[in-house]
């Protein structure tokens, strides 16, 4: 059974919703998506100079960028062994350290809506406590910020680096911030077609040199091109009243990262995951919550982290995987470009690939998409490999 799913935990009621597009309008680029990336690829091409407009078709985050479970995590899809493993340890390396770089900047960017509080990554069998030790050699061997970990939750490992947001804060506050810098912005204004030279919406048209599609879940429906390249996964979470019985000082993500949870500054107590369980079910753009997943997002709250709070909100969100865990990040047609398929880690990859697509866009190389292509003269690290272990990451 499903049912509609509820606003995220981050909503509040306190936005204003932006005009949706209503007229003609001509720019140098136009952004499709305000989320994360779409929001970071804006301020990048204001920043180059370029007369930008952005559209999205439902509100700013409307989709997973505002409705994750708020974790800052670095590297990609791969725990950093398996990383360096599929992907080479130059170009393992390069990415880590570009992400490490980006939370920064996103802590820089919007420090009302960050923590710095680390993460945990714990052990849930045998297999994986060997699974985190040779994660923990690895990031250690590559001059990488961790720790072993053992506390009240179990053990793992302890990342200092990552961080805790509230990702549809962060959202709003960059569109009010690119709007305030003269970008155009519209809300509830779907791309009906991207054309060449232009995107139509049903209230008007954006004629443009350049557009981007910096679209998560369900990339593949706005460029059908990408069909085989990009599948759309259903996340779910739930959300309690605040409590004052448990206390959870940092994002944790467990299971090869099937389930996460982190506790709020209010007392209010996120978990998500178990998307596992869902079976072939869960590969869709619907956002409808399931009683099978909802039931084990609850057993894991009362009988794993120990809350009896009430529930008070349960959500779902669509996100986009790729078969090698990278995002797409690449002209895709004659004048347009894409940014998407974050496979469950496109809070930090995301702000990294919008911000890098504004510049490709433009006509330069942007150093994080010929890393994430794989080309050695953009990493520095040497080259070399090690590593073992399930490829996995959270959804958070």
């Amino acid at each position: 059974m499903s049912v509609p799913s509820a606003p995220a935990v981050w909503e509040d009621g306190s936005w204003h919703e932006l005009p949706s597009l209503g007229t003609d309008l001509t720019v140098d680029a136009c952004v499709i998506g305000l989320g994360g990336s779409g929001l970071a690829c804006v301020h990048e091409l204001l920043d180059m100079g370029v007369r930008v407009a952005g559209i999205d078709a439902g509100r700013v985050a409307s989709g997973a960028a505002g409705r994750n479970g708020g974790f800052l995590l670095a590297g990609c899809y791969d725990f950093y062994h398996d990383a360096v493993t599929r992907h080479g340890r130059a170009r393992a390396l390069s990415i880590y350290q570009a992400t490490l770089q980006q939370i920064d900047r996103i802590a820089d960017e919007t420090p009302a809506a960050v923590r710095r509080t680390g993460s945990i990554r714990l052990a849930t069998s045998d297999d994986e406590r060997e699974d985190c030790n040779a994660q923990l050699a690895a990031m250690i061997a590559d001059g990488l910020p961790v720790e072993p970990y053992s506390g009240a939750e179990g053990d793992g490992l302890l990342i200092p680096s990552d961080a805790a947001f509230d990702p549809l804060m962060r959202a709003r506050l960059l569109a009010l911030h690119a709007i305030e810098r003269g970008a155009h912005l519209f809300e509830n204004s779907p791309a009906l077609s991207i054309e060449d030279g232009a995107v139509i919406t049903a209230g008007g048209r954006v004629r443009c040199g350049a557009v981007i599609v910096a679209v998560d879940g369900a990339l593949q429906h706005v460029l059908p091109e990408l069909a085989a390249r990009v599948r759309t996964a259903r996340l779910q979470m739930l959300a309690t009243a605040p409590d004052p019985d448990v206390r959870i000082p940092r994002p944790v993500y467990a299971r090869y990262g099937f389930e996460y949870w982190q506790q709020l500054t209010d007392g209010r107590v996120a978990v998500g995951g178990f998307r596992d369980l869902g079976g072939d079910a869960e590969w869709t753009a619907g956002t409808d919550v399931t009683e099978e997943i909802q039931a084990a997002l609850e057993r894991q709250l009362r009988e794993v982290i120990g809350s009896h709070a009430p529930i008070t909100r349960r959500w779902a969100a669509s996100v986009g995987y790729t078969p090698d865990g990278l995002p797409i990040l690449e002209q895709v047609r004659r004048g347009v470009w894409a940014a998407g398929g974050y496979s469950g880690t496109g809070n930090v990859l995301g702000a990294l690939c919008g911000r890098a697509a504004a510049r490709l866009a433009l006509g330069d190389g942007a150093s994080f998409a010929a890393i994430l292509h794989g080309h050695p003269e953009a990493a520095s690290a040497p080259s070399g490999g090690r590593g073992r272990g399930v490829a996995r990451r959270t959804d958070g």
